[in-house]
């Protein structure tokens, strides 16, 4: 393919994207396929020759969108968002197109400059304390990674070398090896797996603090299993706060928490993937209360700031925690700028020393072309319109006595279910996306089989919602019924 025929087949992909997206809605959210449909579609092997685009073209509909769950359908109401929009698409292109590796200002100024800029951009919309941010000669700073659960295991692995590095300052005599064994990180009973995973790649144990009534941690339950482990031996080092988990949207209480870390000389990273996008709205701004005390927090602009995946932005109160953590310097890494006194270039600057992997993708233009395209204003409103549309749907819920409200709705996520047993409401989700008119994915929450409604697509409105419920409140019906006449039979 050469740039003329480049011209032509590109224009015909952004009109072949924009039906999609416009159509969207036609399509069944969820597929009609079982595992294993594609393999027999395809030849067993790559073709020898060159193909033709058309040939490629034409097998996108018949092989490819029969097996796609359609995320950004206004049908779609499982997990959490996944971004979209028109501007970052756009953006994605010219990543895509510049084709860089920015790990380090040498490998290509503009991709570390930009990323560094759009991360304080970012930090001041969700009113970032001063310190988290690089400014023009602040010690935090931002970075772009993959995905919330990279944030916490740079994070983790971060605390980990510092905390050894302070206990043998402290205690010569132990070694790197018995110092490792004692190390304990902490996590909310509600936090993601990604938090445990992170433990798990890092090599230290990982013990879940009791969340409340609320499905929040609460200062004296951190401090009660910390006196515990240090009266047993162990050091602890550091606590992932969630703002906002995944199976109820709850809130650990940061400010009853961050005292007590920062006392006891613990790492607190803050995982507000989903929530942190609220924060540019004043109204929200209040759940972020306590992030001074944090050493990091991340949350993904790629679930609900309409930058697609990936996009995930993580600060760091001291980036010369991170560098010091994973710094390298082969040679052919090097270049004579780095020991510029110009701060944006120092050594610090180079990526590769904040991330896992050390090439990385011009993500920073997403963020670039989304903020400046919609603004602040437009992007509060994305936010604001699904917390309206959540509360519409919690409303609706509520009108009918056989269900029930299972946590606070506090933003774009409602936890419903039948009043009833759990093998009831597992039918009852079942028969939801079976009938693939919508699809929702479900959570426990204590004991209780929960169903979980995000509000999830740029273009859902109001007619949906409404869709949604006669479909699921029908789907009730029906089974209570079917129920009822195997109660009586039985």
């Amino acid at each position: 393919m050469d740039a003329a025929e480049f011209r032509k087949r590109g224009k015909e992909m952004v009109d072949y994207v924009a039906d999609y997206l416009e159509k969207i809605e036609k399509r069944q959210v969820f597929p009609d396929v079982e595992p294993g449909y594609l393999r027999p579609l395809i030849a067993d092997c790559a073709p020898q020759n060159p193909e033709s685009f058309e040939d490629v073209f034409k097998d996108i509909e018949k092989i490819i969108m029969p097996g796609v769950t359609h995320w950004h359908s206004p049908y779609f109401f499982a997990y959490f968002p996944a971004a979209s929009s028109f501007p970052a698409l756009l953006a994605d292109m010219l990543c895509g197109g510049i084709g860089c590796v920015g790990f380090s200002w040498a490998a290509s100024p503009a991709c570390t400059e930009l990323e560094t800029v759009m991360l304080d951009w970012l930090g001041k919309m969700v009113n970032l304390p001063e310190e988290f941010l690089a400014g023009k000669d602040g010690q935090g700073g931002g970075v772009i990674q993959g995905s919330a659960s990279e944030a916490t295991l740079i994070a983790l692995l971060a605390a980990r070398t510092k905390t050894i590095r302070r206990v043998q300052s402290e205690k010569p005599e132990l070694t790197e090896a018995e110092i490792m064994g004692r190390l304990v990180a902490y996590a909310s009973d509600q936090a993601h797996s990604s938090v445990e995973r992170a433990a798990l790649i890092g090599a230290v144990k990982i013990k879940n603090v009791p969340s409340d009534d609320t499905f929040s941690v609460c200062g004296s339950a951190l401090k009660k299993v910390l006196d515990e482990d240090k009266a047993a031996g162990l050091i602890p080092f550091f606590f992932c706060a969630t703002l906002g988990t995944t199976p109820c949207c709850s809130f650990d209480k940061l400010l009853e928490l961050g005292p007590i870390c920062n006392k006891e000389n613990i790492w607190m990273h803050i995982d507000a993937a989903y929530a942190g996008s609220a924060f540019i709205c004043p109204e929200f701004r209040h759940l972020l209360n306590g992030v001074e005390f944090a050493d990091s927090f991340n949350f993904n602009p790629h679930k609900w700031l309409l930058v697609n995946f990936d996009c995930s932005a993580m600060w760091v109160k001291k980036r010369s925690d991170l560098i010091g953590a994973f710094k390298l310097e082969p040679l052919y890494l090097q270049h004579h700028h780095q020991e510029s006194g110009n701060f944006i270039i120092r050594l610090d600057y180079y990526y590769f020393h904040w991330q896992i992997p050390l090439g990385r993708r011009f993500r920073s233009l997403k963020l670039w072309f989304v903020l400046r395209m919609y603004g602040v204003k437009g992007l509060q409103e994305h936010i604001r319109k699904h917390v309206r549309l959540s509360h519409q749907f919690e409303h609706l819920v509520l009108q009918d006595e056989r269900f029930e409200i299972c946590a606070e709705v506090v933003l774009g996520l409602v936890c419903f279910r039948l009043k009833g047993s759990n093998e009831l409401n597992e039918a009852l989700l079942k028969s939801i996306n079976d009938a693939k008119k919508i699809h929702l994915v479900p959570c426990h929450l204590r004991e209780k089989f929960v169903l979980r409604f995000a509000i999830c697509s740029r273009t859902v409105e109001s007619t949906h919602i409404k869709f949604a419920w006669q479909h699921i409140s029908q789907l009730a019906t029906d089974l209570l019924k079917t129920w009822e006449q195997n109660h009586h039979q039985q």
